[in-house]
């Protein structure tokens, strides 16, 4: 058989399937004949975004959206459960125009209005930028959404709240999602419970993280830097935890609780920083301050307020810019590092503290008096302090 044969017959073995495989793709789409199943809403076949979403039947569905940039000037509304928006990542841009304080998205129940108990379930946002303006609303408007789910999601620009969840009672969550440069806070819970957010990016908000009136708030993993206001603040909440955030360059205090928070632990945090202060427990009880690190905080490291008590604070390290063999860091500039003060609060434990080279005293005691204060082996360098001035406390064991 010939060279030229056999390079032939080759070929031909090759193109067949190759065709075939391209033929089939042509073929027109067949019905789904799995039981049950619902064919997902492709947005590229409808007009526009709205109409792809009310295509979704009352029993929810999937509805895919295609990279572009697509300008609204009147919210998208979400109004059905089980329903997936998914976009084609970044490359998928919402970009809200209106300039008279309305959302780009709005999710709720129909009836909301009208009944207090309506809710919607299961709304999961995957994958897409929302962004508006400084005359638009919030970037995305929840009521009454239980088991809410944002994840891959960036929302900015915003002349609210980057995310309002409004009384999404039942296991929100929010997790690897970009939120910056909104007006209001990045990410604002209002009545939520069981809450988890998780390794996200907060930046240049007003508040990163407002939580009110909820119920055991997990916020672990995030970054939250460079805020026009605080870092996260929490407020008639309990049973939470605040750990393993990176919390960098806020005008305001980095961590707030106030308004009967108890219950709530703050650790392992890296507090930065910070302007007007890293912590401030202003009606807070029974909570922990464990294992954080306080680096050139300028005021107020740790604040202790008269309406707050029962509070254990071990394991931190207040500390300045040092790097060893007599050196600072930022010697010129940023060298303020602060302490802990006591405004009048009891019933606190200070122990196994490392308070060094501040620019403040280790601890403050600032009218009206604190009293039932254990402060116990501690650790100062380089620093006053006025625990030996603690009334009906004890005090020992600690290094100066």
């Amino acid at each position: 058989m010939s060279r030229l044969r056999l390079l032939f017959i080759a070929a031909l073995v090759v193109s067949i399937p190759v065709a075939w495989q391209i033929a089939a793709s042509q073929q027109p789409q067949t019905a789904a004949t799995l039981p049950g199943a619902r064919p997902a809403i492709e947005a590229i076949n409808y007009p526009s975004l709205q109409a792809a979403i009310d295509a979704l039947p009352p029993t929810g569905g999937v509805v895919r959206l295609p990279a572009g940039t697509f300008e609204i000037t009147t919210p998208l509304k979400i109004t059905q459960e089980d329903v997936l928006l998914e976009g084609a990542g970044t490359a998928t841009h919402i970009k809200n125009v209106n300039a008279e304080g309305q959302p780009a998205l709005v999710i709720q129940p129909t009836s909301v209005a009208t009944d207090p108990k309506a809710t919607i379930w299961r709304i999961e946002l995957a994958n897409l930028r929302i962004t508006g303006n400084e005359k638009s609303g919030h970037g995305i408007a929840a009521t009454h959404v239980d088991e809410i789910f944002l994840h891959g999601v960036t929302v900015s620009y915003h002349g609210g709240d980057g995310v309002r969840l409004d009384n999404c009672y039942e296991d929100p969550r929010i997790c690897d999602c970009l939120l910056t440069y909104n007006k209001g806070a990045g990410l604002n819970l209002i009545g939520c419970h069981d809450i988890v957010v998780v390794g996200n990016q907060f930046e240049e908000n007003q508040d990163a993280v407002r939580c009110s009136d909820g119920f055991n708030l997990c916020f672990t993993g995030n970054c939250v830097d460079d805020h026009l206001g605080n870092g996260v603040v929490i407020e008639n909440t309990y049973g939470s935890v605040v750990a393993g955030n990176m919390i960098e360059e806020c005008n305001g205090t980095a961590i707030i609780l106030d308004r009967d928070c108890y219950g709530i632990t703050l650790s392992a945090n890296v507090i930065a920083h910070e302007v007007a202060g890293g912590i401030d427990l202003r009606d807070a009880h029974g909570c922990t301050v464990s294992a954080n690190t306080f680096t050139i905080v300028k005021q107020n490291a740790l604040v202790i307020g008269e309406k707050s008590g029962r509070i254990t604070v071990t394991g931190n390290n207040f500390s300045n810019s040092y790097i060893g063999e007599g050196s600072e860091k930022r010697e010129k500039v940023d060298s303020a590092a602060t302490g802990v003060v006591l405004k009048g609060t009891s019933d606190i434990t200070l122990s196994g503290n490392l308070f060094s080279g501040l620019t403040s005293k280790a601890v403050t005691l600032d009218k009206p008096a604190s009293s039932r204060v254990l402060f116990s082996g501690n650790v100062l360098t380089e620093v006053e302090s006025d625990h030996k001035g603690l009334q009906k406390s004890a005090v020992s064991g600690n290094l100066e």
